[in-house]
């Protein structure tokens, strides 16, 4: 070692000098043991905390002070542990994210959500159009995306705004756009009242767009919004999306009434609705038989008496005598248009042109598409595995339990079978967690990681120390030591030396022990002992009290 301390330059061999007789004072090489016994143990605890501690998982991003505060207290509350990272964001265990989320959601936290408007106060003094336009941008979407949120069935939303730049050139000038995502709630889906609503919502909100323009997807990527070119298809879809919506309904009723009775699971129903999407429209037209009289005309002259002659004034009119009165029966063929009657020598004709009109009646009957025609439903029960099988009555309540819920028609001809039959062991086994993928199995992995590491510090590092310092204490004594005599084994605090077979390692007397002596006696053994174990020392002492005597 000195040697290769010599190789070095002073600069850096003195302090490793010093380092090294630092190590080799006596006290701090019989406290090195122990100070690696401490340091495996800080090494091994350290490694426990660090490994058994789960995975720390940020739980909102850019949270508020306020909203952090509150959302701190209520973990706090339901003994959920929470830190702060670095960057200032609230973390959690991985193991307790969901259960935060949702413990959070129930008090409605975090109250703010970051973002929105309130990006725009950040704005520094004097940034580019550009970099405030995107500002801007980005607070419209996140406030639409927030509008969106508040819709019942939604979760949250993202919207994606494409303003183009104004341009001067009205050719050139093209319309805004949107796309929006939609997470919704597990079986839910958005009616197509919302489905516009949410159009005409992005739409009001950008200058210039059209509802044309906006485009909605839901999570699993199937388009909820159509627009005016997909009207070719459209119909067709709106007929499809219809009938698949009847069977749904019809599959969430049966799947309320045998979840309770059966477990879920446990069956499997499909329903096939045939519905009648075809628009009927009837007119029909009525006439009465009688009918009634549109127009009349008619030309008559009365009859004169036999034998009257006109008299009077010729010429003048106001001597000429009324006509005589008479009554004329219109169903009286005598008294039809160019009938002539003579009655006391006279004559009289009476002509009419009649036109009748039949009554008519115009009704117009419309019948709106939906009807069902017919209903076909199929529900598959599993069998209990080592149960008793179901016996036919039961199977029969749940075909009218069935027939209810689904509103069973027998003038439709509709059609419910219900079957209990054991499930495919492939089914069965697919339902059934790995015990790999089980909540406990990351923990397990965990913990038992950090014992093992414990372990292997404590066998591979401690163990071999501990057994070292023992080896030492047991070690025989050197060549030519005697074992101590009665008084010195007293002076130790040791028993009388056993029989010579069974007598113990010799103990080096020590300065120590001399000091401790409490008769002459003791010490004159203690100090022939340590002679025999010492004899340099003792030479070296002899010597110093020769020279003292001297002088």
């Amino acid at each position: 070692m000195s040697n290769a301390l010599a190789t070095l330059p002073p600069a850096l061999a003195q302090p490793l000098r010093q380092a090294q007789g630092f190590f080799q004072q006596p006290a701090v090489r019989r406290a090195i043991p122990l100070i690696a016994i401490v340091g495996l143990i800080a090494a091994a605890a350290l490694a426990w905390v660090m490994i058994a501690q789960p995975p720390q998982r940020v739980l909102f991003p850019n949270l508020g002070d306020a909203d952090k505060a509150a959302v701190s207290e209520a973990l706090g509350a339901a003994n959920i542990a929470s830190d702060i990272d670095a960057n200032g964001a609230l973390t959690v265990g991985e193991d307790d994210f969901h259960r935060a989320r949702m413990l959070l959601a129930s008090q409605d936290l975090p109250k703010a959500a970051p973002g929105g408007y309130a990006i725009l106060d950040e704005l520094p003094m004097g940034v580019s159009r550009a970099v405030e336009g995107e500002r801007l941008r980005q607070a419209r979407e996140t406030e639409l995306a927030r509008s969106i949120a508040e819709i019942d069935s939604v979760i949250d939303a993202r919207v994606h705004l494409a303003t183009p730049e104004a341009s001067v050139f009205v050719r050139d000038n093209a319309r805004p756009s949107a796309s929006v995502i939609v997470r919704l709630e597990p079986g839910r889906t958005l009616s197509d009242s919302q489905v516009r609503s949410i159009t005409n919502l992005v739409a009001g909100s950008v200058p210039g767009m059209k509802t044309d323009d906006v485009t909605i997807v839901d999570q699993m990527g199937a388009l909820l919004s159509s627009k005016d070119s997909q009207a070719g298809t459209g119909a067709g879809d709106a007929r499809i999306d219809y009938q698949r919506r009847v069977e749904d309904k019809y599959r969430l009723q049966l799947s309320k009434l045998l979840t309770p009775l059966v477990g879920a699971g446990n069956f499997s129903a499909e329903v096939q609705a045939d519905v009648d999407l075809d628009e009927t429209q009837a007119t029909r037209e009525s006439y009465d038989k009688t009918g009634v009289i549109r127009a009349e005309q008619g030309q008559w002259q009365s009859p004169q008496a036999a034998g009257q002659q006109p008299g009077g004034i010729p010429g003048a009119l106001s001597n000429t005598p009324p006509a005589a009165a008479s009554l004329t029966n219109p169903n009286d063929p005598a008294t039809q248009p160019g009938a002539n009657n003579t009655q006391g020598g006279g004559k009289a004709s009476e002509e009419y042109a009649r036109t009748y009109d039949l009554g008519k009646e115009v009704s117009v009957s419309r019948q709106a598409p939906g009807a069902i025609k017919r209903l076909s439903v199929a529900v598959l029960l599993r069998e209990p595995a080592g149960a008793k099988p179901r016996t036919p009555a039961e199977i029969r309540q749940i075909n009218d339990l069935v027939r209810a819920a689904v509103g069973y028609s027998q003038a439709r001809q509709d059609q419910v079978t219900v079957v209990s039959r054991p499930f495919s062991a492939e089914v069965t086994e697919a339902d059934k967690v790995a015990w790999y993928d089980a909540a406990w199995v990351p923990m397990a992995a965990r913990n038992a990681t950090a014992l093992i590491i414990a372990l292997l510090v404590l066998f591979v590092g401690i163990r071999p120390i501990v057994r070292s310092l023992a080896k030492k204490k047991t070690d025989p004594a050197p060549e030519g030591a005697l074992p101590l005599s009665g008084a010195a084994t007293a002076a130790t605090g040791e028993d009388s030396p056993p029989a010579a077979s069974d007598a113990p390692p010799h103990v080096p007397v020590s300065i120590e022990m001399l000091q401790s002596a409490r008769s002459y006696d003791e010490r004159v053994d203690l100090v022939r002992g340590f002679t025999r174990d010492n004899p340099t020392r003792a030479a070296l002492a002899v010597r110093d009290m020769i020279k003292d005597g001297a002088q």
